[in-house]
């Protein structure tokens, strides 16, 4: 199969808001060798984008300065030394940026096949979203079957994936939300306790539903006045994982707590992590999270889609925190 010379992309013109998005024309890359080359089917949207538009998330080396971290389509290359793969295969893909385009390359490490049951849109909506939720609630935080499980931004694209892997996990699942509407959606994907963080103190509900005693995990995006509240409602031994700070990074922390209940805190980035971290994870993800999608205890929830070529819309609707899942671009 022959390829195009050039292909559609949106690229980020200069730091700023979503008009900043601009629909272009880029040579089609070439994968190197150990990569694939896949024609873009869908990508996501996806916070890290917000924040590297703004000019406050540079990719990492090598990486291009297209946003879109995730992808779905088809292997339209393969590089040299590729095994495994050929043209043709349906896939969705973790980037280090790349996924607003017609064609994007990424590690054969981290290539998945489109889950049994899922069209290319959710299959999209699946990468950066689940192996966040894998690495952080799993592997940092050791989430278990009986333990009970706090995560704010309860329908976030990360949310709504972290509510539903913990509960198939066997947790007690507890989730944050504003307004009724989202706290309902919280409540269909399987969450024990949606609270309406507008109208309720998620750490009294949570003290209150676990007889003082807090939950194990929390996963927490909002960082700022939300990192000493989380502390307070943590049990004894338990763990606080940081995604985002979308209420800033800074924060100002009494220690006791966190001495007296023997708390760990901890947190990561996915990015800027190396091709062979993100292959373990891939594989890891590919063992215990794909099977779970295949019997529907995972799905995504999509919100809304768009053209590639209204990325910039994408971006408003993702920054009015109006929207209930993954907003994602066709293309």
């Amino acid at each position: 199969m022959s390829l195009p010379k050039q292909m559609r992309a949106v690229e980020i013109t200069r730091p700023g808001g979503p008009e900043v998005l601009s629909p272009t024309t880029r040579p089609v890359p070439l994968p190197a060798a150990g990569e694939v080359l896949i024609k873009v089917a869908v990508a996501g949207v996806n916070r890290p984008d917000i924040v590297q538009r703004q000019g406050l998330y540079p990719p990492p080396p090598g990486a291009s300065d297209l946003p879109g971290l995730e992808v779905s389509g088809t292997i339209a290359a393969l590089g040299a030394g590729v095994t495994g793969w050929q043209v043709g295969d349906r896939v969705c893909a973790l980037l280090g940026g790349g996924g607003y385009a017609d064609y994007a390359t990424a590690p054969v490490g981290q290539v998945l096949p489109v889950p049994q049951g899922l069209d290319m849109v959710q299959a999209a909506a699946l990468p950066e979203t689940v192996f966040t939720v894998w690495t952080n609630v799993v592997e940092r935080a050791g989430l278990v079957a009986g333990e009970s499980f706090l995560v704010h931004g309860g329908t976030s694209g990360i949310g709504t994936i972290a509510i539903q892997v913990a509960k198939a996990l066997g947790a007690i699942v507890f989730a944050t939300a504003g307004g009724e509407e989202k706290v309902a959606a919280c409540r269909d994907l399987g969450a024990d306790h949606a609270i309406d963080y507008k109208t309720q103190d998620f750490v009294a509900v949570v003290k209150a539903a676990t007889d003082k005693r807090g939950v194990d995990v929390v996963l927490d995006m909002v960082g700022g006045d939300y990192l000493p509240r989380n502390i307070d409602c943590l049990a004894v031994e338990g763990r606080h994982v940081s995604i985002a700070f979308l209420r800033g990074p800074k924060v100002e922390l009494n220690l006791a707590p966190i001495m007296l209940k023997r708390l760990t805190l901890t947190g990561s980035t996915l990015r800027a992590r190396s091709t062979a971290q993100k292959a373990a994870l891939a594989a890891t993800v590919r063992e215990k999270v794909w099977p779970l999608v295949a019997a529907g205890k995972v799905r995504p929830v999509i919100a809304a889609t768009f053209p590639l070529e209204a990325a910039a819309d994408a971006h408003r609707l993702m920054e009015s925190s109006t929207h209930i899942g993954k907003i994602m671009l066709v293309l």
